[in-house]
């Protein structure tokens, strides 16, 4: 591939990719601002919210990892060039299930709050917190779907404005609803969970409502079983490989938290760091996932491989860059986050580790993007259960308990398993194209 062809499918790429990063980055001052109205309210109140979010976010990851697969599916049938408007109730009644599903399960951790062993005092305040907050599945999975659909256009910056509108529908009502305004009482915890429904409401309500403008409602009688069982054939294996990720880092959070809170916190600041950096390879692998969903579609094998190439290095470019000057500037990097003298202390040698991990880390979600693509997502899930909970955590655990490394014996185990990540899915990839050739002839 030549530099010109490069910088085309490139430009493409980051056209879809930079409104997408808006929106991620949105994403994460939303929860900030949660964060922020919390602490200033109390302690109590900002430790009810974490825990019940640190419990619940489980539910909400599974649900979305279902909703990611809506546009695997449709733009591979755009790209085939079948119409696909009339797809837009069944995928609307599709997400609204799930928000049930995931607002039933939500509520059916609450009794188990007082078991789990909190502090007393904030258990009241998690039961509230948790109630309401259940209530928001439905609106957010409503956005989670039109997004989705759009992203099937190719349509990306208005649902992304969105979010960035409602990090101040977020930040004012949190504000307003948990200290009161007017004749508005002050509501505590109660208000900051009534504050996440109408944001994530009021973003599921817009895109929709763009929709309407943009687009005839399209209705066609008929049944949609095939399509049902396709969104979950490719979400399922989407969603268990969220979870198995999410399930492992959490692991070692609790474990290490109960040996000492300065591991946790050093944990949950390591996650920071990573959550940050990656924004930039998941918006990537978005954009990856649509465009070589098109390219299935047409069954063009040409552009699979110069998508697939192109969006790996440009990932691959930047998680090298961000690798490096966490390498070199291991300390600066963490006093944005505490100057607790003993926290750098533990963080400095991990942060090494964390450079690795960062290098192979973006080039597997981009991977994962492209098999999204190709609507061969049960090779991620597998690749995710052999990685993570079959080599990389047994590995961490023996360096971290058998050898006392704690936290850094674990994250030897971590930078194992994005290496694997990447061996067997890139070895997978090449695979695939070689299939795709015979089948495309």
């Amino acid at each position: 591939m030549n530099f010109k062809i490069f910088k085309t499918y490139a430009k493409e790429l980051l056209n879809l990719t930079f409104p997408i990063l808006m929106g991620g980055i949105g994403f994460a001052f939303i929860f900030v601002g949660d964060v922020f109205v919390a602490a200033r309210y109390s302690t109590e109140v900002l430790g009810a919210v974490s825990i019940s979010g640190a419990i619940t976010s489980i539910i909400f990851m599974f649900g979305i990892g279902m909703l990611s697969s809506v546009s695997a599916y449709l733009s591979n049938r755009l790209g085939a060039k079948k119409a696909s408007k009339y797809y837009l109730i069944p995928s609307i009644k599709f997400a609204e299930i799930l928000a049930f599903i995931s607002f039933l399960a939500i509520l059916g951790v609450i009794p188990f709050f007082k078991k789990l062993g909190f502090d007393e005092k904030i258990i009241p305040m998690m039961n509230i917190y948790t109630f309401i907050f259940a209530f928001s599945t439905f609106g957010d999975y409503l956005f989670k779907t039109m997004k989705e659909f759009l992203q099937s256009y190719k349509i990306v910056f208005i649902p992304n404005l969105v979010v960035i509108i409602a990090i101040f529908v977020n930040l004012i009502a949190n504000w307003v609803l948990a200290f009161g305004a007017g004749p508005i009482p002050e509501m505590g915890e109660a208000g900051l969970a009534l504050a996440t429904v109408i944001s994530r409401t009021f973003m599921g309500l817009a895109v929709l409502i763009f929709y309407f403008y943009k687009f005839k409602l399209k209705i066609v009688k008929k049944a949609y079983t095939d399509y049902y069982k396709s969104l979950v054939e490719i979400g399922l294996p989407i969603s268990l490989a969220v979870c198995i990720e999410f399930l492992a880092f959490n692991i070692i959070t609790v474990f290490m938290g109960r040996i000492d809170g300065i591991y946790a916190a050093a944990a949950s600041i390591l996650i920071a760091i990573i959550n940050t950096t990656f924004m930039v390879p998941m918006s990537i692998s978005i954009a990856t996932t649509i465009k070589v969903g098109y390219s299935n579609g047409a069954k063009n094998l040409e552009d699979i491989k110069r998508y697939s190439f192109v969006s790996c290095f440009i990932s691959e470019i930047f998680m090298l860059l961000c690798g490096i000057i966490i390498a070199i500037f291991p300390v600066q990097i963490i006093k944005l986050f505490t100057s607790d003298n003993a926290l750098i202390k533990i963080m400095i040698p991990i942060m090494i580790l964390l450079a690795i991990f960062e290098i192979t880390d973006g080039l597997q979600v981009t991977l994962s993007g492209i098999f999204k693509g190709l609507k061969d997502t049960k090779i991620v899930m597998i690749t995710n259960f052999i990685s993570y909970l079959i080599v990389g955590l047994p590995i961490g655990a023996y360096f971290a308990i058998v050898k006392g490394q704690n936290l850094f014996g674990f994250w030897i185990g971590f930078s194992i398993t994005s290496i694997l990540l990447c061996v067997i899915l890139g070895l997978r990839l090449l695979s695939k194209i070689k299939k795709l050739k015979v089948e495309f002839k």
